[in-house]
């Protein structure tokens, strides 16, 4: 008996070992940025009333438990709420700070995460003052934001989404500038992932501005560092009206240090012939 005591007991070891190094491993993330283009009435078949099924279904279909969102105005929010109870939502509107105007808004599921802190900037010379226009820009544009406690490992993400202006280099400069001191501050001893309609293409200075490395600031471009890239190197295609030459990849998911990417994807999809908005979604993998 002592002999199978002997026998037994190391190999109990290496298998409590290695379920304790299992249980360790941090659980992978997938994260999202879609632009769902605003409630126009002048989209026709392409109007929100027709899409917001589509839109929440490809969310609830892919499972991610980030998502930032853009151009949401407040009744879109309220469907979108409808039919993705699973997930909680930080965000205001742009122009009052309360319901109008459009929403960078912040999505997560609730089983995975705990919010810790919330809250909104706009990107002007004075973030703090609700509907604020920064800039040469032609709109408000705002930030939101939240520090998520992950219930699985117990570890904080500062989670960051936006849209930054159309027209305004100024304010796309600028904007940007003020997205990478809010998120060094607001996380600290995070792990920080950025999502948004950056309204630049990856060799625009507005970009190289995000990820040049000798600035202590910069994010990775999750797409540059990912094994797997799936999918086309364009985001905006204006309901496939935009010529295929001119289309561009302004979509983004920006990452801090400390993340390892699996794959990346831009969704080029379309659901009965009909398309999800003007923009693709991205879909990271991060861990």
């Amino acid at each position: 008996m002592k002999k199978w005591t002997f026998l037994v007991a190391p190999l109990l070891a290496v298998a409590c070992s290695g379920g304790q190094q299992a249980a360790s491993m941090d659980e992978p993330i997938d994260v999202m940025s879609f632009n769902v283009r605003y409630d126009n009435p002048g989209d026709s078949l392409n109007n929100w009333r027709f899409r917001k099924d589509r839109v929440a279904n490809a969310i609830r279909f892919y499972d991610a438990e980030i998502v930032g969102t853009q151009e949401v105005l407040h009744g879109q929010l309220l469907d979108l709420q409808q039919r993705l109870p699973e997930y909680g939502v930080v965000g205001v509107g742009r122009e009052d700070g309360k319901e109008k105007g459009e929403y960078s808004a912040l999505w997560y599921k609730k089983d995975r995460f705990e919010v810790i802190d919330s809250g909104n900037f706009w990107l002007s010379e004075t973030p703090e003052v609700a509907g604020s226009k920064g800039w040469d820009g032609a709109c408000e544009r705002i930030a939101a934001w939240a520090r998520l406690k992950d219930k699985t490992t117990g570890k904080v993400i500062l989670a960051l989404n936006t849209h930054l202006d159309h027209v305004g280099e100024v304010a796309r400069r600028e904007g940007v500038a003020l997205v990478l001191d809010r998120a060094e501050a607001l996380g600290e001893g995070a792990r920080i992932v950025v999502t948004g309609d950056f309204n630049a293409g990856p060799e625009s200075e507005v970009i190289r501005q995000v990820t040049d490395t000798a600035q202590p600031k910069h994010l990775t471009d999750a797409r540059t560092v990912s094994p797997i890239v799936y999918g086309p190197d364009w985001t905006f295609h204006d309901f496939g009206r935009w010529p295929q030459e001119k289309r561009e990849r302004i979509d983004y998911v920006f990452l801090g240090e400390g993340w390892k990417v699996t794959r990346y994807g831009v969704l080029a999809e379309l659901d009965n012939e009909a398309y999800l908005s003007d923009h693709n979604p991205v879909l990271v993998t991060i861990q």
